[in-house]
């Protein structure tokens, strides 16, 4: 591509990702490259500055600068392994959407030196689903819950209800020491920062966006707990930090968890984040149905807590 571009948003990706949708349009475009161009105001939607989150709407008018793309593609084919794990991850599917439970260290999508993630796994299994969008978002680390539309019109809705907050999460979570019964919520409001290294990290301060989340503690081990976590609102890392806030942080967090707590457990074997997304609930008034859709807890979680 010489030239500036302009792309029309069509109703089949109303609702999408800016990112997600411009990735999809720019093959062989560097997700880093992407990021920069937007940030540096290059990318317009109807002459504005705009984010990488932001939500398209149909009609918007996307302006794309002068970029050089790769000529060729070497298209990625997940490993007869990894299609199965995610094929066997399945928990629930109609033709709206799918569900999986997530396996952890697997990234939702690919780029920044990754190839795969689930959405071009689910891809490459479905070549015949015309249409297959990621609903939201679960860190590589974190297990669990996550969804897939197949329809724009389901994908549109579903963004509308997590917008509302009428989408209700449910997380497990292993948290150092003890929790107290009577901490039932954690209402601190959060920021996004860049530490010097450029290192991006979520924290605590007075300025920044309201946040809320709810904990209970199901069961108490000898230097841990297991608590249910339901973020009533959704920012970044909400969970971990708030968690890390009142001094009992999620075991095996690396990012904002407490070095030897994580040591001690991983020598009991807990090789990773202590986190899953176990459930969600929500109604689709287009379907007039609701939904509970569960995740259990993985394999490798529920043995270590048998070592606890």
């Amino acid at each position: 591509m010489q030239t500036i571009q302009y792309l029309t948003v069509t109703i089949d990706h109303v609702g999408q990702r800016l990112d997600n949708y411009l990735l999809s349009k720019l093959k062989g475009l560097p997700r880093s490259r992407l990021y920069r161009i937007i940030r540096k105001g290059e990318v317009r939607i109807n002459k504005k500055r705009t984010k990488p989150d932001d939500r398209l709407r149909e009609g918007d008018i996307i302006r794309i600068p002068p970029l050089r793309l790769a000529a060729t593609i070497e298209k990625k084919f997940p490993t007869k392994k990894l299609a199965a794990l995610l094929e066997k991850a399945i928990i629930f599917e109609d033709k709206n959407f799918l569900a999986i439970n997530k396996p952890a260290n697997i990234a939702v999508h690919g780029g920044s030196g990754i190839v795969l993630g689930i959405i071009e796994i689910l891809r490459a299994l479905r070549p015949k689903q015309k249409y297959l969008e990621l609903v939201h978002r679960l860190d590589r680390d974190t297990s669990g819950c996550l969804l897939i539309a197949k329809k724009s019109s389901i994908l549109k809705e579903l963004h509308e209800l997590f917008r509302r907050g009428t989408i209700k999460k449910t997380y497990l979570a292993l948290v150092a020491e003890h929790w107290p019964p009577s901490l039932k919520k954690v209402d601190a409001p959060l920021c996004k920062n860049q530490l010097q290294s450029g290192e991006r990290i979520v924290q605590v301060h007075k300025e920044g966006k309201a946040c809320l989340t709810q904990f209970r503690p199901i069961q108490y081990f000898s230097d841990a707990t297991l608590v249910e976590a339901i973020p009533i609102t959704g920012r970044t890392h909400q969970i971990r930090v708030h968690a890390c806030y009142v001094k009992h942080p999620v075991i095996g967090d690396e990012k904002y968890g407490d070095k030897i707590a994580n040591k001690k457990m991983r020598s009991l074997g807990c090789k990773r984040l202590f986190l899953h997304a176990s459930q969600l609930t929500f109604t689709l008034s287009s379907m007039d149905q609701s939904y509970i859709l569960k995740a259990e807890l993985p394999e490798d979680l529920r043995h270590f807590l048998k070592e606890v």
